[in-house]
């Protein structure tokens, strides 16, 4: 029996998501559970993957099961393809497994043409509505399967508009269309070398054809790239009995969401038009009306749609994204889907769910992605400047936060300056998928026309970017630069700020301060915290940092970055003495003033940390890192007059620590192995401070972190030395410490189990470890590593993303190895993969103690966390 290619509705179900598309699987069970969707199949995403692995070619018999499926959707609706009494149209709609919206290809209206027009004005005796019908499809047709430019037809509509003095779409009279689709088809012809196909099934292979394409258009690589989204799985094409909200005014189209996606209130949100086709909504060519307001032009039919909002919730248990269509009054459900919503929405609807009985704690934690985090815990508008500042202008807040920078008007602007960093928003008429990496690039997204609901509004929401759109007071020059709104010209360069939040538009830089964290938000994490097994430390250097951290819910200190402390004004004179010292006695005397920095430093972190464990990594980098380079001759001079010695002294020894690649040379514990007087100050400030804050009270947990470790040689006399100068400041007995190492170099992961028994902890460096595993540098690796990832020879970079299947399987290894020996040993992982969740998951997988990120994505690795825990329960079952 041939392959099943092709699947009705009613064949499906919300299980075959993989197979059948999200867009897909969800029309399927819409259908099984009887709600009013237009009938229809659906092409499957394993044609998609076989058209693209055999050089655009089908699979044999997808033609005959797709002429079967046209026949049974012909014999359903009592329609046909051409039919002189009652034609039949479709839509052809993408539909891959993970929501893309609006990054491919949608074409509707498809079987009309020359004689079906004709047929549609006798049948509905509403000429007008034809002939828009047949409009809409050349443009659609032109521009998705033609691939020629859209705003080439837009043009000869706006000239026909122009001409007899009107500015909507929808007071173009019948004769007015008659004019634009014969215009249209003069530049069809013109453009493709063809007459417009009049052929239903040529025009239905054709869109197919179209569809399976735009899986591999550049805004969908992008999309995909940006969202970790699989280019294997490929996308359904779903093939649908049209229904029209443009034949009158007791029609129309809308899109709604069962809660707000911005807020996550559980309020019925969405938008519609009246007379309106789906396209008019989402692409923001005319600005639409609240949902709400359906109730005063068509109250049964507002009824039945808030009835249809209940009955999909308690179906689906989450927030759903729909679009309908109402025809002559009567309502139809187009599609619906899991809602994009932002991270402050996403927590609230998970937490208030839960309260409904909707779904379970472990669902509620699922359903908030830990890197949406991000967007709670960035700064928002200090509301006391907010009064103060100067609101041009009030569009629709389309995706809440705050966004401050200069304005660009075009995608590629907005990516140059953002690589070059700066904060830029984008301003545009309205946005469209070709604007999705400037939208990436921007903090803030401006459109002056389309609602809540738009392309600009969903995309954002989806990326945790700030947007307002709709702003129809201002008038957009996008090819001029600028753009006007009540007598104010802004410019390209021009400071403002957008408030997603209000929707206010302003002119200058508004103050941001630092998030405050809602009771959900509260709520949430504490489920998380009782689900998760795995702990959360933070990279912190000062005692500020630890505190930020702390407030989030660091359990420790993973990284203490002590080099960091020394680059201070204050402080480099006496590091570059000991550096160009002599001998011994001068190195002492250098250090001899470092040290009681580097102790109030200490200080400062142990008491932020009270009672927590501190991770203090000794020096690392190499040394000519604290020197100036031979180019800066002025620095030298400076320093030569500082430090009493000539130029030539300093020139010498920054010649003397020059390496080829610093990165595998004397840094780390190899500086404390030749020169261990550095160590050993290092560890004496450390010991105390902790015994000087355990007088006031504070308990100090300081772990000594030997770096850049490959050999247990290198590790025990430092170890040795550590133990030592504990005796000698008398912490023995009084401060309970730890020995450990970093797992940075592949010698070291694979001897583990040596290590392990002298080390009391380990934490993988990742960064460095990634490098000397993968064999690129992370500071050149910049230039290639983004073509890597777009070939899919690495999913994601690794220098964000653990490359599990390489430097993942040392750390495999390594716990292996180490639990063997000890099986209580703690392990850990530092830098900023610790702040992953792809990698947190990782790291619980393989069995680690804890991770370790920056103050602000430890809530971030909290979630993360959990999601792993529950996860593994799951499959469990």
């Amino acid at each position: 029996m041939a392959e099943k290619l092709v699947y009705m509705f009613e064949e499906g179900d919300k299980s075959m998501k993989i197979l059948l598309g999200g867009k897909g699987s969800l029309l399927a069970e819409m259908t099984k559970s009887g709600l009013p969707v237009p009938y229809g199949f659906t092409i499957t995403t394993d044609v998609c993957k076989y058209f693209y692995a055999n050089n655009k070619k089908y699979p044999q018999g997808l033609d005959e099961q797709m002429m079967d499926a046209v026949k049974k959707l012909e014999n359903k609706t009592g329609k046909k393809f051409n039919d002189a009494k009652n034609p039949l149209l479709v839509s052809v709609r993408s539909g891959a497994p993970a929501s893309m919206p609006g990054m491919m290809d949608t074409i509707l209206n498809l079987g009309i043409n020359d004689a079906v027009v004709e047929t549609l004005t006798k049948v509905t005796k509403n000429e007008r509505f034809a002939w828009d019908s047949y409009r809409r499809f050349i443009t659609m047709f032109a521009d998705v399967v033609m691939e020629v430019d859209r705003m080439k037809f837009e043009h000869i509509m706006d000239e026909i508009k122009h001409a007899n003095k009107i500015k909507v779409d929808t007071e173009m009279t019948t004769a007015m269309l008659k004019e634009l689709v014969s215009k249209q088809k003069v530049l069809y012809k013109k453009e493709t070398n063809e007459e417009f196909p009049q052929d239903p099934i040529e025009q239905l292979k054709r869109s197919r054809d179209a569809v399976f394409r735009s899986w591999m258009t550049d805004r969908a690589i992008i999309y995909r790239r940006l969202n970790h989204i699989s280019p294997d799985w490929g996308t359904a094409v779903n093939v649908q009995e049209m229904v029209f909200g443009n034949t009158g005014d007791d029609s129309g189209t809308g899109v709604a969401f069962t809660r707000n996606p911005s807020t996550g209130e559980n309020k019925f949100y969405g938008e519609f038009l009246m007379n309106a086709q789906g396209e008019d909504v989402v692409a923001g060519i005319r600005t639409p009306k609240k949902v709400e307001e359906l109730d005063k032009v068509l109250p049964k039919v507002y009824k039945e749609l808030v009835e249809i909002r209940d009955k999909l919730e308690k179906h689906y248990k989450d927030m759903q994204d729909f679009e309908f269509t109402i025809e002559h009054e009567k309502l139809y459900m187009l599609q619906t889907r899991n809602g994009k919503r932002t991270a402050p929405a996403a927590v609230k609807i998970a937490v208030d769910m839960e309260k409904e009985g909707l779904i379970s704690k472990e669902d509620a934690v699922l359903r908030v992605d830990p890197a949406s985090l991000d967007q709670l815990l960035h700064k928002q508008f200090d509301l006391k400047a907010l009064k103060n500042a100067t609101v041009l202008t009030e569009g629709l807040p389309a995706s809440p936060g705050a966004a401050v920078g200069k304005v660009v008007f075009n995608a590629e602007d907005a990516k140059m300056m953002a690589e070059k960093g700066e904060k830029v928003i984008l301003a545009r008429l309205e946005t469209s998928p070709e604007d999705i990496e400037g939208m990436h690039s921007a903090v803030g997204i401006l459109t002056a026309r389309g609602g809540m609901t738009s392309h600009a509004a969903v995309v954002a929401r989806g990326m945790g970017k700030c947007c307002v759109s709709g702003c129809d007071e201002i008038q957009m020059d996008e090819k001029g630069k600028k753009f006007t709104c009540k007598g104010t010209v802004v410019k390209e360069g021009d400071v403002i700020s957008l408030n997603g939040s209000t929707g206010q538009v302003i002119v200058g830089a508004v103050p941001v301060v630092e998030p405050t964290l809602s009771g959900d938000f509260g709520t949430l994490m504490l489920w998380a915290d009782g689900f998760r097994t795995l702990k959360v430390r933070t990279n912190a250097d000062t005692p500020h940092d630890a505190i930020v951290a702390r407030k989030f819910g660091a359990e420790g200190i993973g990284l203490v970055r002590t080099e960091h402390m020394f680059f201070e004004a204050t402080r480099i004179k006496a590091v570059r003495e000991m550096i160009l010292a002599k001998d011994l006695e001068g190195r002492k005397k250098a250090l001899a003033k470092i040290e009681p920095f580097q102790r109030e430093d200490f200080e400062g972190i142990f008491t932020a940390m009270d009672g927590l464990p501190c991770i203090i990594r000794m020096l690392d980098p190499p040394l000519h890192e604290f020197l100036p380079r031979h180019e800066q001759k002025k620095e030298i001079a400076e320093l030569a007059s500082e430090l009493g010695v000539t130029p030539k002294e300093i020139e010498d020894t920054i010649t003397s620590l020059h390496e080829f690649n610093p990165m595998l040379g004397f840094r780390g514990c190899r500086l404390a192995v030749v020169y261990p007087e550095i160590m050993e100050m290092q560890v004496r400030a450390i010991f105390n401070a902790a015994m000087n804050v355990s007088k006031k009270g504070i308990k100090a947990i300081p772990e000594i972190e030997i770096p850049i470790v490959g050999n247990i040689k290198e590790y025990s006399p430092l170890a040795a030395l550590t133990h030592r100068v504990a005796v000698e400041t008398g912490a023995k007995g009084k401060v309970h410490y730890t020995v450990g190492t970093m797992i940075e170099v592949p010698r070291a992961a694979l001897t583990a189990d040596v290590l392990a028994k002298e080390a009391e902890f380990m934490s993988f460096g990742t960064n460095d470890l990634t490098q000397m595993t993968c064999g690129f540098s992370r500071d050149d690796a910049g230039k290639f590593l983004g073509k890597y990832v777009e070939k899919g020879i690495y999913a994601r970079d690794p220098f964000q993303s653990i490359d599990q299947e390489g430097v993942g399987l040392l750390m495999k290894q390594t716990v292996a190895l180490a639990r063997g020996v000890n099986k209580n040993i703690d392990i850990g992982i530092c830098g900023e993969h610790g702040g992953d969740p792809a990698t947190v998951e990782f790291c619980h997988r393989i069995g680690m103690s804890n991770v370790s990120c920056s103050p602000y994505r430890v809530p971030i690795a909290r979630l993360a966390a959990a999601h792993a825990a529950i996860k593994e329960k799951q499959a469990k079952k």
